[in-house]
């Protein structure tokens, strides 16, 4: 459900704009509902169309073409591992499964504790610094060996647990 507070922010964002333009907002709207609710419901976009004045399939066409947007709930934590080329030049996708091993899970599975979502990204921009990964699309982890990859998720696990 879209709060006021919400639709406060989507206002803030939309005066941004021109008013015949305002659906220009539509990806900054997305990310306030990712933000605050973790995933981007159907009912979401729905809001955002009729906010925005436009055709609810247009919404559903952003959210589905970008990654950074989740179409469903994930773990606390979704880790985005690069595997494009380069990346996989220079152990990207060793680093995938690594940490598929360790969580337990397979690529675009969640942990059964609800903590780790494990995704494939394409290119994150960091092709110098690979293996290079994604945390709930925010926060940039560079040349994760095996050792940085095991301390990362052993961090993230005790972080919830305090």
């Amino acid at each position: 459900m879209i709060t006021e507070a919400t639709r406060a922010r989507f206002e803030r964002e939309i005066a941004k704009y021109p008013a015949d333009q305002k659906q220009s907002a539509v990806m900054a709207c997305l990310s306030i509902v990712q933000q605050e609710q973790g995933w981007v419901s159907e009912e979401s976009e729905a809001v955002i169309a009729s906010i925005l004045g436009m055709p609810e399939i247009a919404v559903h066409e952003v959210t589905t073409f970008y990654n950074m947007y989740n179409q469903k709930p994930l773990g606390k934590f979704k880790l985005n591992v690069c595997t494009n080329l380069p990346c996989q030049l220079r152990d990207g996708s060793k680093a995938l499964q690594h940490l598929a091993q360790k969580l337990g899970i397979e690529m675009g599975q969640t942990t059964p504790d609800g903590l780790f979502t494990l995704q494939q990204s394409e290119c994150l921009g960091a092709c110098a610094d690979s293996p290079v990964m994604l945390v709930n699309d925010r926060h940039m982890c560079s040349f994760m060996s095996n050792e940085k990859l095991d301390q990362l998720v052993d961090g993230l696990r005790a972080s919830v647990s305090k």
